[in-house]
């Protein structure tokens, strides 16, 4: 039992294929679980294709698992299917104010090397980050999702004078820590990034028990770090990726021209393999478990839960 899916969702052979546990809302509804409302909002290019490199490791919990759709009503999302956007994604106040959100994951998005204020859905997104703090919503940033995250707690970004591009080994600092005891003391993790945050700016903030320093990479610096709390909590490398997605990027990034784009390090893209696998499944299942022990919820008559029992069907409403 894990993510809950319609068993004619599009998702559905993916599940089976790579062997990921899911249950179907029919088989939810009998079993006496208050299913986790995690709230995705994917940003990244292509949206459809990506959902499964999240739903993947995710779909390796215990837990039951209500996947969130969100899109931004300023956002174009000019190269995702937007029938699909139409059918399974809503507006976040939507969510939150239907659904209700457990958790809150912000995806990378291809804007890093834009200024804050040039992004047409900056202003959305950070009154986003408002509420949820408000909410006392756990929050996940991922890459420039976590920049973001960064950036709203008054952290800037630097830009590399070259793209971190590949699989980096990178040093857990902290091993007996909630979300990242189960990783191994070195892991690989893909990176696919032209800016992260400065490790002095990082250090001076941990002094100042304003953050707290969780994995340091060989070349992209402080690669995961968070707010003491735990609600904000920010990976700047893209753990979720499966085996050939930075090899897709690349590509991609060679047929527009760009010229930063060399050789994946780490990363054979005849014959790729994966090395950071299982510390990604630690890493969200560690996550997710943090979001359901830190989410007040009561079950009884007279007793308030923080959540609607509402369940996001497949055609993205609710039902």
């Amino acid at each position: 039992m894990t993510i809950r899916l319609s068993p004619e969702h599009r998702l559905t052979p993916l599940f089976k294929r790579h062997h990921v546990a899911w249950i179907s809302e029919e088989e939810a509804e009998r079993q006496d679980i208050r299913p986790l409302r995690i709230g995705i909002l994917n940003i990244m290019p292509k949206a459809e294709e990506y959902e499964f490199n999240l739903l993947a490791p995710m779909g390796r919990s215990i837990l039951q698992i209500i996947p969130i759709w969100i899109r931004l009503r300023n956002h174009d999302y000019k190269s995702s299917d937007h029938t699909h956007l139409n059918q399974h994604y809503l507006p976040y106040d939507w969510a939150q104010s239907v659904a209700g959100l457990d958790g809150l994951i912000v995806t990378g998005a291809p804007v890093e090397e834009l200024e804050w204020d040039r992004i047409t859905y900056w202003k959305e997104l950070t009154d986003i980050l408002s509420v949820a703090r408000k909410a006392n919503t756990c929050l996940l940033g991922i890459c420039w999702g976590g920049l973001a995250l960064a950036k709203f707690l008054g952290y800037e970004k630097i830009m590399y004078p070259e793209k971190l591009f590949g699989i980096f080994r990178t040093r857990n600092l902290v091993p007996d820590h909630p979300i990242m005891g189960g990783l191994d003391d070195e892991f690989w993790c893909p990176q696919s990034r032209h800016s992260g945050v400065a490790d002095d700016v990082l250090e001076a903030a941990e002094r100042e028990g304003r953050l707290r320093l969780l994995a340091h990479g060989e070349k992209g610096g402080y690669t995961i770090f968070e707010t003491p709390d735990h609600q904000f909590l920010m990976h700047l490398g893209h753990q979720e990726y499966n085996s050939t997605r930075l090899i897709e990027e690349a590509r991609r990034d060679r047929a527009r021209g760009r010229r930063d784009v060399g050789p994946l390090k780490n990363l054979s893209e005849e014959e790729p393999v994966n090395t950071w696998r299982a510390n990604r499944n630690e890493f969200f299942n560690s996550w997710i478990k943090h979001v359901y022990l830190t989410t007040p919820f009561i079950k009884g008559p007279g007793e308030v839960s923080l959540v609607n029992e509402i369940v996001v069907g497949d055609s993205g409403g609710a039902t």
